[in-house]
């Protein structure tokens, strides 16, 4: 019976390459696929893009360059991945390049777009389509000469395309975390667009290998401290049968582990509706889906059903939405904690004083309530060490944010006693607000280009 073998390589925009070596080292992986988009990864994307407009895509395309390709041309390993973000042609530039550098010819590097619809927003607004933002119902008018970037979610159709036209490389802008890992289970199975439960099944596996290392141990609340050499996790490896049921393993000799626990922990994660989950290839009812241990470090995953993919795409923007100075400054025993609160309200009464326009102010304390907000218990005086204050506001002008860094060093010798920081952590930044519509999805796809380059 045909098996198709697919690694999970990366979970985010900065992950460690060194599992996805282990796969190609140490295992017969024929798919490598790297989710690397998250809507705050467009936003640094973005923030790369402005500063140069040969970037806009995650830079550390060319680690998994320089560590992969050789596997690329010696085990014919395929790489899929969405690392392309708001500029996939700049990926694949930057790929080529690398293995040009590295004597690699011969390769077949991919690119699919159309998800971008900066461009295009009021020729669809002239056609009818509601722009307006899903979760306050705003209208897009409010935000429009603050946009920055528009792309749509693309399902994995693009990518089965460019496996089709005999790609190695795909790279791709804005996908759905699902489509890398379910593209090369359509392509090798030849299962057709309809064929929900099976589509279902392939979401599935990519919904539990899109976090990495998330599936195999890391980022477990079970009994994670008798998870074996998570110094060195391996990611998850899926044997899936043509049917779409699948076993998840690792590399041998890997760290982490993979069983019932640590694989249902993924499941459930960031599930609103387990019997409707929505993507651009179909709609997966998870109620009936079936866990269950196979052997060491193995666990079986079937019973997914499937129903017709939705007719909108969802769409993300990102738009300018203000400024944010934030600083930051350490107080120690005896009574920490009302140091700093003492420190944030000198703070705040001298904002006010200075004139400072400032839309919100945030105080948290870390090592108190940073982390877990209101929920947080406060706890005796007496028992904190140490306390590290933190205060942000939001403004409209970068010139008003910054001077919120300025009120910390003063403290030393003007403030409570017992400052437990020097120098001060203080910074500046622009704020990239999220804006999210709903499309019909013809209006994009029939925008969706692939194109294959060799390098020469």
């Amino acid at each position: 019976m045909k098996q198709v073998r697919i690694g999970a390589a990366q979970g985010f925009y900065g992950d460690i390459i060194e599992p996805a070596l282990d796969l190609a080292e140490k295992s017969d992986v024929q798919y490598l696929c790297f989710d690397c988009l998250a809507e705050l990864t467009l936003a640094i994307l973005q923030k790369d893009r402005q500063r140069d407009p040969s970037l806009g895509y995650t830079k550390d395309i060319a680690i998994t360059a320089r560590t992969l390709l050789p596997y690329v041309r010696r085990k014919g390993i395929k790489l899929i991945t969405n690392a392309g973000g708001l500029n996939p042609e700049g990926a694949r530039r930057e790929m080529i390049r690398i293995a040009q550098e590295m004597g690699i010819k011969g390769l077949r590097i991919a690119i699919a777009t159309g998800d971008d619809i900066l461009d295009r927003l009021d020729e669809l607004q002239a056609a009818g389509v509601d722009l307006s933002d899903r979760e306050t119902g705003r209208p897009l008018a409010a935000i429009r000469d603050r946009l920055l970037f528009a792309n749509a979610y693309l399902g994995a159709q693009p990518i089965v395309e460019c496996l089709r036209q005999g790609a190695d490389v795909v790279i791709t802008g804005r996908t759905t975390d699902t489509a890398q890992f379910l593209a090369p289970l359509i392509y090798e199975f030849g299962w057709w667009a309809d064929d929900w439960d099976r589509l279902a099944q392939g979401l599935v596996l990519g919904h539990l290998m899109e976090c990495s290392g998330q599936v195999t141990g890391g980022n477990f609340s079970g009994d994670w401290w008798n998870v074996p050499d998570l110094d060195r996790i391996g990611y998850p490896l899926a044997e899936v049968n043509e049917d779409g049921s699948f076993v998840l393993t690792k590399a041998p000799g890997t760290g982490g582990r993979v069983s019932v626990d640590t694989v249902r922990e993924q499941f459930l994660y960031e599930i609103h509706d387990p019997a409707t989950y929505i993507t651009p290839d179909a709609v997966a009812d998870l109620t009936a889906v079936r866990i269950e241990q196979a052997g060491p470090d193995r666990v079986r995953v079937s019973g997914a059903k499937g129903r017709p993919a939705p007719p909108t795409l969802k769409v993300v923007m990102g738009y300018r939405n203000g400024f944010m100075g934030s600083g930051m400054i350490g107080f120690a025993w005896p009574k920490a904690l009302t140091k700093a609160r003492r420190a944030a309200g000198i703070i705040r009464r001298q904002l006010d004083r200075m004139g400072v326009r400032y839309e919100e102010f945030w105080v948290d304390y870390l090592g108190v309530n940073a982390l877990h907000g209101p929920a947080a218990p406060i706890p005796d005086e007496d028992k904190v060490n140490e306390v590290f204050l933190r205060v942000s506001i939001r403004t409209q002008d970068r010139e008003q944010a910054a001077r919120l860094g300025r009120l910390f060093p003063p403290l030393v010798l003007n403030g409570p006693p017992g400052v437990a920081m020097m120098p001060f952590a203080a910074h500046t930044r622009e704020l990239i607000g999220l804006w999210t519509a709903l499309i019909p999805r013809e209006l994009v796809e029939e925008r969706v280009r692939v194109s294959v380059e060799e390098v020469a």
